[in-house]
């Protein structure tokens, strides 16, 4: 569980300033958990203001401003109300998965962005030229369709080893070893079927002039 592996002080103060919570928030805050821990239920003004500098009236405006934002809350535990931080913990560990969220996006895009970078250089170092917008167009379509770079950058050495140089070339190579790839884990091809089942895609795709220089189909 997220609450049990990361301390929510840890986040309280990585975060407060996202929560628009103030220094005075997060002060009173920490005192309330190191109170609860200590074993007292309720967490009072009157309490609070042992340990702090402020006085019961401003402590109390910001336990009711806590309270408003949905910070702490108040509940009853069998015959006792009591204090609870748990409203705040859970925005603290939604912020936190947030976070964790964005940052393994980035790191996906980042991957994915070094990978594509690698596959044009290597496409450019074996043909000895640029690309055009509609080869770095297929490229990215392969990766989205689940291809490695290493699965197209054989394909293209394989293309090269023909004599073939155009990525109508790379593209029958690597649906082709994929068929091959499937048949041999399942005795079938299931990208073939799907392939097949689209019949005006298919044609879409074999009639689209991926530069095709070598005239491979004369």
């Amino acid at each position: 569980m997220v609450g049990e592996a990361i301390d929510f002080r840890y986040l309280l103060l990585n975060n407060y300033k996202k929560l628009k919570l103030s220094e005075q928030d997060v002060v009173a805050i920490l005192l309330i958990d190191q109170l609860i821990d200590e074993g007292n239920p309720m967490i009072t003004a009157d309490l609070l203001s042992l340990k702090m500098t402020l006085n019961v009236a401003e402590i109390d405006l910001i336990l009711a401003n806590l309270l408003k934002k949905g910070m702490i809350d108040y509940v009853q535990n069998w015959n006792q109300t009591v204090t609870t931080l748990e409203p705040l913990k859970k925005n603290l560990y939604r912020e936190f998965q947030l976070s964790l969220a964005k940052e393994q996006e980035l790191d996906s895009n980042k991957e994915k962005h070094e990978t594509l970078n690698n596959i044009y250089q290597e496409f450019e170092k074996y043909l000895k030229r640029s690309l055009s917008p509609l080869e770095i167009s297929k490229i990215r379509e392969w990766i989205s369709f689940g291809y490695s770079d290493d699965m197209i950058i054989n394909a293209l050495k394989e293309a090269i080893n023909k004599g073939k140089k155009s990525l109508r070339s790379v593209d029958k190579i690597l649906l082709a070893n994929a068929s091959r790839i499937d048949k041999e884990a399942e005795g079938h091809s299931v990208l073939s079927e799907d392939w097949d089942k689209t019949i005006d895609e298919t044609i879409k795709i074999a009639s689209t002039p991926w530069i095709d220089d070598d005239n491979e189909d004369k």
